[in-house]
């Protein structure tokens, strides 16, 4: 499979899911609803999972900007190729939540709360402090980046060098659980202030969606806030990068 068109169906799936669970969760009558955080949590997890097994033997399984943009940073992916990588991670984000969209199409005709059905697509900061989110974002990316380099770095686990193919596979199939534990432990911990985006595609293509679609009774697709989980998650993993080639 096209690299590009792996990217486009991870992302795509990773969303299904996680916006997905948001959705059973947020919205009038469905049979989740009300379920909780820890549903959400669990579903952007299981989110992870499904979206890198399905890509990881053929693009590396990034399906996040911030990841891609890293692996810029320390030469482990082309500039060029690095950019149709972001541009089919976005535009999965796209496809995913318009699915999202279009299967809980008569709970949103239903739901009444405008915020909840944007929760549906992108996130949004608890209190509204636009540093104090930026900063959120930052911290949840480094604590996302910083330990897939630890485990694929020659220096602590694998015996190949880092590189486009191994971040975000560990030591084969099997470490894409202890990512996806990662990511639900990091929205169980830190997701509670901004609803932990750490993906500037799946919080911006979602977004794009939301501006698109017919969705009745929405509101606007708060673009004042768009930039903090877009610039944050990639400043985020820019410094783990910086950070770990420094101890390292």
């Amino acid at each position: 499979m096209n690299p590009y068109v792996a990217e486009f169906i991870g992302t795509a799936l990773l969303i299904i899911f996680g916006n997905g669970v948001v959705a059973n969760v947020l919205l009038a009558r469905t049979k989740g609803h009300n379920s909780g955080w820890i549903v959400i949590t669990a579903g952007w997890a299981f989110g992870v999972y499904v979206g890198a097994f399905c890509s990881a033997k053929y693009s590396g399984a990034h399906l996040n900007p911030a990841i891609t943009v890293a692996l810029i940073a320390n030469g482990s992916i082309e500039f060029v190729k690095a950019i149709g990588y972001i541009i089919a991670q976005i535009l999965g984000g796209m496809l995913g939540a318009t699915m999202v969209f279009l299967f809980y199409r008569e709970h949103f005709k239903i739901s009444e709360n405008p915020d909840e059905k944007l929760a549906c697509f992108c996130t949004a900061p608890n209190i509204r402090n636009l540093p104090q989110a930026f900063f959120c974002e930052v911290v949840g990316t480094f604590v996302l980046m910083f330990p897939l380099l630890l485990v694929t770095s020659p220096s602590f686990m694998l015996p190949a060098a880092v590189g486009e193919q191994e971040i975000m596979i560990g030591l084969g199939t099997l470490g894409l659980i202890p990512v996806s534990l990662l990511v639900f432990g990091i929205g169980l911990s830190l997701g509670g202030t901004t609803g932990y985006a750490i993906n500037p595609a799946r919080d911006l293509g979602p977004r794009i969606a939301h501006a698109l679609l017919p969705i009745p009774g929405k509101r606007d697709s708060d673009w004042g806030y768009s930039w903090a989980p877009v610039i944050g998650p990639i400043f985020g993993a820019l410094l783990a990068v910086l950070v770990f080639a420094i101890i390292t």
